[in-house]
């Protein structure tokens, strides 16, 4: 492992470790949720439905109510599931290219 960044303050050891603890549980759920991505890259029919303009939009609205609901703000929200999706719709065309 490479050094760790200087603390600013003593506090931040525990804030940082928390971070790095749900860092841990988003790639456990970025990872479930690429295996979803997959498993739609196998089972549609053309690919020209891989990308879907309406489903984008609607995750990103279900998203916005869900962040709503929970506090997290729309500005972190709305663009961090934009650039997934269109990460994750990139790794769906390339495991549909390979069927």
């Amino acid at each position: 492992m490479t050094d760790r960044a200087p603390l600013p303050c003593p506090e931040m050891a525990d804030v940082r470790e928390t971070i790095d603890a749900l860092d841990r549980q988003l790639v456990e759920l970025l990872t479930q949720r690429q295996k979803m991505i997959e498993a739609a890259g196998k089972v549609k029919p053309a690919r020209d439905t891989v990308r879907d303009e309406a489903r984008i939009e609607e995750v990103i609205s279900l998203v916005l109510k869900e962040a709503a609901k929970t506090g997290l703000a729309a500005e972190i929200a709305e663009p961090v599931w934009r650039q997934l999706i269109e990460s994750s719709i990139e790794h769906e065309y390339r495991v549909f290219d390979k069927r």
